[in-house]
């Protein structure tokens, strides 16, 4: 990655008043409050969504740890919260979709990670997850966006199964929550809340 121009600011400031660098993280700026009130406003699919509110990469990020309950019910706690935090640092950079992703290359993603490294040492979680770990967070995420994909974001059944993979079998009633747009302030309140149940007092 090339190194930023003197005098550029690489930092940003946070509502809490902290200042993240973009390039080398601490974790001692980041705060659980600022990553929920940001991913609350941050919209999944460019905004390409029905419903009166944005879905938000928070409520997604709930939808995820959702999907991962169901598919691993006995997984421990701790990776639950690495699911919920997985697109945690979106906060920051925003939610690019996956061909802008591939457009920006290695660049975006080296930012991203050190992101993440970051926010897992914040909340007492490896820097670089176990692959088992992660590949369970990948899991949950495609059945997540397969239910999106179809229900808010005008996929048809086939395409979904095609980009993301197969339904993950939530029940109507978890369905219809998780995949009713929330408001930010909602969204946010909820993201917290989890949160705080998943991490050990």
């Amino acid at each position: 990655m090339t190194p930023p121009k003197e005098g550029l600011r690489v930092w940003q400031r946070m509502l809490s008043g902290r200042r993240l660098n973009l390039i080398d993280p601490s974790p001692l700026d980041i705060e659980i409050a600022d990553i929920a009130h940001g991913l609350a406003r941050v919209a999944r699919w460019n905004g390409q969504t029905s419903g009166p509110h944005i879905f938000s990469v928070a409520q997604h990020t709930l939808l995820v740890e959702a999907v991962m309950r169901e598919q691993l019910p006995r997984i421990d706690g701790s990776w639950r919260l690495a699911a919920l935090l997985h697109d945690a640092p979106e906060y920051v950079i925003g939610d690019m979709i996956s061909p802008f992703k591939a457009v920006l290359g290695e660049g975006y993603k080296s930012v991203e990670k050190r992101l993440l490294s970051a926010i897992h040492i914040r909340f007492g979680l490896p820097a670089i997850l176990a692959d088992k770990i992660t590949e369970a967070i990948k899991t949950a995420d495609k059945g997540a966006a397969y239910l999106e994909a179809t229900e808010l974001a005008g996929f048809a059944a086939d395409e979904a199964r095609r980009l993301f993979g197969r339904d993950p079998g939530l029940s109507p009633a978890v369905r219809e929550d998780y995949l009713t747009p929330w408001s930010a302030a909602k969204a946010e309140k909820r993201f917290l809340a989890r949160f705080k149940a998943l991490v050990p007092s």
